[in-house]
């Protein structure tokens, strides 16, 4: 029975009674109205109106928690649905609202998996032209410079031995950033040999990074690896520039839940952070292969990023 029906049947109850009390009954009401007759008549009052309210509110629950789920829902972070409790149109409401929801939740995942596949084709070109192009330009530079200091005079070769190195810095940053945009290593020897390289990438004077690595981790296809790659990237990138972190554990096993990756620092914590592009860009990773990434504080201060790749999982092409 519908909502309407319901609160139609319940008001016709109410005043049918409050009828056949006044026919068939003793009550009668005197003009004066006397003390107990008013009396009778606010207490019917009171019931019918404490019945309509115990109705309504019972009725219109579920639609208070669909528009709790409506203010609260994140594509991002999925949630538990509503669940399609009620009666007659609320039960239908609620159920095209999970299913709009999962109707939107694809849409994304899908243009999600369309950007970020360009994303990483862009990177690719990036990485090459800078490899080739500029990368080239900078060596060719390298050894004109050689080759005028070799035929200058002592004053001068100083300085010209002084621009060979900051060419040749300037060369060396230029292929650490295109390592970074397109991770050949994680192509040609794997996840493990690829993270262990970026978590030494990552090691400086200032943060050290710790790597934990099962080495006898299941098979995972190249989407999942890239994604997993991806988030570490990310996460050690947020601890050495925003963090203040001088110790980086970066931790990939498998666990009761799938396969998990944990980055855990030991900097200032997310007090006062708002979640950014890289945050974001992470989420959607994770969702494009089915993974849960959980952002909190670590046990001994400091954050923790956690991936979960369930298994077996699915993922969409990137």
């Amino acid at each position: 029975m519908s909502l309407f029906w319901r609160i139609f049947m319940l008001n016709a109850v109410v005043l049918l009674a409050a009828l056949t009390l006044l026919l068939l009954g003793p009550l009668t009401v005197s003009a004066p109205v006397l003390l107990a007759e008013a009396a009778i008549l606010g207490a019917g009052l009171a019931v019918m109106l404490i019945a309509n309210a115990f109705l309504l509110r019972l009725g219109l629950a579920p639609l208070r928690r669909l528009a709790h789920s409506m203010a609260t829902v994140d594509l991002l972070r999925p949630r538990p649905r509503p669940t399609a409790s009620g009666y007659g149109e609320i039960a239908e409401l609620v159920t095209a609202f999970n299913a709009m929801i999962g109707r939107l939740e694809a849409e994304r995942a899908a243009s999600s998996g369309r950007a970020l596949s360009a994303q990483e084709a862009e990177r690719h070109r990036i990485a090459q032209e800078l490899h080739d192009e500029i990368g080239q330009s900078l060596t060719a530079v390298l050894l004109s410079l050689k080759h005028v200091a070799d035929q200058s005079p002592e004053p001068l070769r100083e300085q010209l031995h002084q621009a060979q190195e900051t060419t040749r810095a300037s060369l060396d940053e230029i292929r650490r950033v295109a390592r970074r945009l397109r991770p050949g290593v994680l192509e040609e020897l794997g996840l493990i040999s690829a993270l262990k390289s970026l978590a030494a990438e990552f090691t400086g004077p200032t943060i050290t990074v710790r790597h934990h690595i099962d080495a006898n981790l299941p098979a995972l296809d190249h989407d999942t690896e890239l994604v997993v790659y991806r988030v570490a990237q990310e996460s050690l990138t947020n601890a050495a520039r925003h963090s203040g972190a001088r110790i980086v554990d970066l931790t990939l096993q498998q666990g009761p839940a799938g396969i998990e990756l944990r980055v855990r620092d030991d900097g200032r914590g997310l007090d006062g952070l708002t979640e950014g592009a890289g945050i974001r860009g992470m989420r959607e990773r994770a969702l494009l292969i089915g993974a849960d990434l959980a952002l909190r504080p670590g046990p001994d201060g400091g954050t923790e990023i956690h991936l979960t790749i369930p298994m077996p999982h699915r993922s969409n092409r990137l």
